[in-house]
């Protein structure tokens, strides 16, 4: 079975929005074996909404639409429905009930404007919104399925999971979509191909293996495709294995989570605890790691130190190293990780240095250049590095590195 969704709104392709909708709903169509097809954006326009439905109509069997429900007159997705299956609109009583109860729960007048809520394609059976007043709508034509959703994502999520999803299940034989991601960092895209092509290529015609880049990682997902659920993962975990085997120590996890998270896992497993000594990321490392329920249980904390005051007051660079070698050097860094794990009293640590730009480079020191360090007790490691001149992909290549060199000493330790 094949999906296309369609978002419609202008507001998505002037870029006001970002359309969340369509990644999330193809999460839950895959999870129970959906395959999408095509996403398509369209504006509120009458002609548009029919050419991208007619093109969808021949590419997917189910067809997923959101947005253009609303009660202005620049919502016209339930007309122009109405247009391409060759049907009125009627008013629906569970609808008008669902839009009465909400008016009356907020103690508002219901307007005339909100009641067509309630008015719906004459064909269509109704999916009852109960977060808010514009309906869902179930199409049956022409041997497809089309649903038309709220853009509203809390209101079109609730609908897809309590009313769609079911439906879906109920109506039609789905077969199983088996997905596995290895997560690995330091390796890139090609170097990886090149040392598991022998694997890629004795893959059976039902597995699928997708490289997926992004700054300093690769993510590796294998999908199979088919009816016999068991045999489907036990080929998957085979081919996991022989893959794994092979990366060896670019590795970071076997499940699609990000690399901090892989590293919060890692620790929290082993109770250990990190610090960050931050400069040319502006706190974005330790960011990254709270984002994350229960980093409290690994992350003390840290510093953003841009001046050369607080590199010496708060990590106890000495006054010396940062005259004589500069802020951004291997013995600045080295003092700023190691002060960070003595000050902060934790068995790890990381510090960053460096030119994020786009001014601020010298000759021997262009934008760019980042020095990265990791320590423990027993090691400290540290790199320098030359990015180019964005200053927002030079602090995200920073972090990555950072908890990337991070990473390969934890693989060091021993229990």
């Amino acid at each position: 079975m094949q999906a296309e969704i369609i978002t419609i709104g202008d507001e998505i392709l002037i870029g006001q929005i970002i359309d969340t909708n369509s990644a999330w709903i193809a999460q839950k169509l895959n999870a129970i074996g959906i395959r999408v097809k095509q996403i398509s954006s369209v504006s509120d326009e009458r002609g548009h909404i029919l050419e991208a439905l007619s093109h969808a109509d021949v590419r997917a069997d189910i067809i997923l639409i959101t947005g253009g429900l609303g009660p202005t007159k620049d919502d016209i997705t339930k007309k122009t429905l109405a247009e391409y299956f060759g049907v009125g609109l009627v008013e629906n009583k569970d609808a008008l009930d669902n839009v009465t109860r909400i008016f009356e729960r907020f103690k508002s007048p219901l307007l005339e404007v909100n009641k067509r809520q309630a008015e719906v394609p004459e064909n269509c059976e109704v999916i009852l919104n109960k977060n808010g007043t514009a309906p869902g709508m179930w199409f049956n034509y022409n041997g497809k399925i089309y649903v038309s959703m709220p853009g509203v994502p809390h209101e079109m999520m609730y609908m897809m999971e309590e009313a769609v999803i079911p439906k879906l299940q109920a109506t039609l034989k789905l077969p199983f979509i088996i997905h596995k991601t290895i997560l690995t960092a330091g390796e890139g895209e090609s170097f990886l191909a090149e040392k598991i092509a022998d694997i890629e290529d004795a893959l059976p015609a039902y597995v699928k293996l997708a490289y997926l880049p992004k700054l300093g990682q690769v993510r590796l997902r294998l999908s199979a495709y088919g009816e016999d659920e068991k045999a489907l993962k036990d080929k998957i975990n085979e081919y996991t294995a022989k893959i794994v085997e092979r990366v060896g120590n670019a590795v970071v996890a076997q499940e699609d989570i990000p690399l901090e998270k892989a590293i919060l896992n890692f620790m929290t497993e082993k109770g250990l605890t990190l610090s960050t000594a931050e400069s040319c990321t502006g706190g974005y490392i330790a960011h990254l790691i709270t984002l994350h329920p229960g980093s409290s249980k690994v992350f003390f904390g840290g510093a953003v130190s841009y001046s050369y005051e607080l590199k010496e007051s708060i990590l106890g660079v000495k006054n010396e190293t940062l005259w004589q070698y500069g802020a951004v050097s291997k013995e600045t860094v080295t003092e700023m990780v190691e002060g960070a794990l003595l000050n902060f009293k934790s068995d790890y640590a990381i510090a960053v240095t460096g030119i994020a730009g786009p001014d601020g480079g010298t000759p021997d020191k262009p934008v760019g250049i980042v020095w990265v360090g990791v320590a423990n007790a027993e090691k400290t490691i540290t790199r320098k590095f030359l990015f180019g001149n964005k200053r927002q992909q030079n602090i995200e290549r920073t972090a990555i590195s950072a908890l990337n060199m991070l990473n390969m000493l934890l693989k060091e330790f021993k229990n």
